[in-house]
C-alpha cells in the first residue's frame, strides 16, 4: 500500500499529515501511526494527524491525532496550526479556519502571519475531574505534593483538551535522560491512571518561561502546543504571571506564545510549515499489544 503524506512541524513539533477528506480515517489508523512514525525506520515523527471531513456542516475538517505508540489524542495545540497551514495551502484559502475533533471540540484558527496561526484553545481546568487524576483531591490542583523514584515534587495539574502536569523548577529544564526518567515516572505516576504530560519550565521573567516536554504516547518532544498553554496557565493560577499580556513559552524546537484570558480561555500563536512531501509503501504490521 502506498500512501501520499506531508511531513509538517511546528516548533520542532513534527508530524505526518495524511489527507483523508475523500476517504475518511482508515480503519488501521493507530496502526499506520506506530508504522510511519517510527524513526530511522520509516518517515519518523511524534505521530501521524489525518485530515478528515468535518463534523458539523460549517465546518473546514476534522483532524483526528495519533501518537507515535499508537495511542489517540484529544487535542494537539501544534497539529491543529499545522491542520490550518495544509488546509490554506490546498484550497482552503481563508484567514479564519474551523477544525473539528471528536472529543475535544471545534478549534477556529486565524491566520495572523505568513505560516503564522492563532487559535481559541478553548477553557482549561485545574480540577481533578477535568485531569483524570486520583488520590489528589478535587482541586485545583495547584502546588500539590507528588512522589515518584524517591523524589518529592510540586506538580500543577491542568487539562487544555489533553491532561497536563507542569513542574515548575528553579534550575535548567531536565534534559536526555534525566528529562526520559523524571517524565515517565510521572506520566506513568498511579495519581494519572490515564497517564499525563509533562512539563518541566524554569521561569525567566514574568511572561517568559522555558520549558522541556515529555509527551504521554511520544516521549520527549521539541514542543508541546496544549503544553505551553498548560505552563502559562499554572504560572497564571500560581501567581507568577498576569492574566491578558503574551506568555512566551521556550521550548528547544522554538517559542510559542500564549495568552490566558479573563474566563479561563487560552489563546495560542505559532508557526506551522511544510518540512517536505514524499509517497511511502506500506508493508503489513502487526500491532503492539493494548494498541487498538
Amino acid at each position: 500500500m502506498e500512501l501520499n503524506f506531508t511531513k509538517m512541524q511546528a516548533a520542532g513539533n513534527d508530524y505526518i499529515y495524511l489527507d483523508c477528506r475523500a476517504a475518511g480515517l482508515p480503519p488501521n489508523a493507530a496502526a499506520l501511526a506506530v508504522a510511519l512514525s517510527r524513526r530511522h525506520f520509516s518517515v519518523g515523527a511524534d505521530g501521524v494527524i489525518f485530515i478528515c471531513p468535518p463534523l458539523l456542516a460549517d465546518g473546514d475538517a476534522a483532524m483526528r491525532m495519533f501518537n507515535a505508540d499508537g495511542s489517540e489524542g484529544a487535542m494537539c495545540g501544534n497539529g491543529v496550526r499545522c491542520v490550518a497551514e495544509f488546509l490554506y495551502t490546498h484550497g482552503v484559502r481563508r484567514d479564519c479556519i474551523r477544525i473539528d475533533t471528536p472529543n475535544a471540540g471545534r478549534r477556529t484558527l486565524r491566520r495572523v502571519g505568513a505560516g503564522l496561526w492563532q487559535v481559541e484553545m478553548g477553557h482549561f481546568s485545574a480540577l481533578g475531574a477535568d485531569v483524570g487524576t486520583t488520590d489528589l483531591g478535587g482541586g485545583p490542583l495547584l502546588d500539590v505534593p507528588l512522589c515518584t523514584g524517591g523524589r518529592s515534587w510540586r506538580v500543577n495539574c491542568v487539562a487544555v483538551g489533553n491532561p497536563h502536569c507542569v513542574v515548575f523548577v528553579g534550575d535548567a529544564p531536565p534534559e536526555g535522560a534525566d528529562l526520559a526518567l523524571y517524565g515517565r515516572e510521572l506520566e506513568h505516576h498511579p495519581a494519572f491512571p490515564g497517564g499525563i504530560n509533562v512539563e518541566f519550565a524554569r521561569q525567566i521573567s514574568p511572561t517568559a518561561f522555558a520549558v522541556t516536554v515529555w509527551e504521554r504516547g511520544s516521549g520527549a518532544t521539541l514542543s508541546c502546543g496544549t503544553g505551553a498553554c498548560a505552563v502559562a496557565a499554572s504560572a497564571v493560577l500560581t501567581g507568577r504571571s498576569g492574566r491578558g499580556v503574551p506568555i512566551l513559552v521556550q521550548m528547544p524546537g522554538g517559542t510559542l506564545e500564549v495568552r490566558i484570558l479573563k474566563d479561563d480561555t487560552a489563546l495560542l500563536i505559532g508557526e506551522a510549515a511544510a518540512a517536505f512531501t514524499g509517497t511511502v509503501r506500506i508493508q503489513p504490521c502487526k500491532l503492539p499489544r493494548g494498541v487498538v
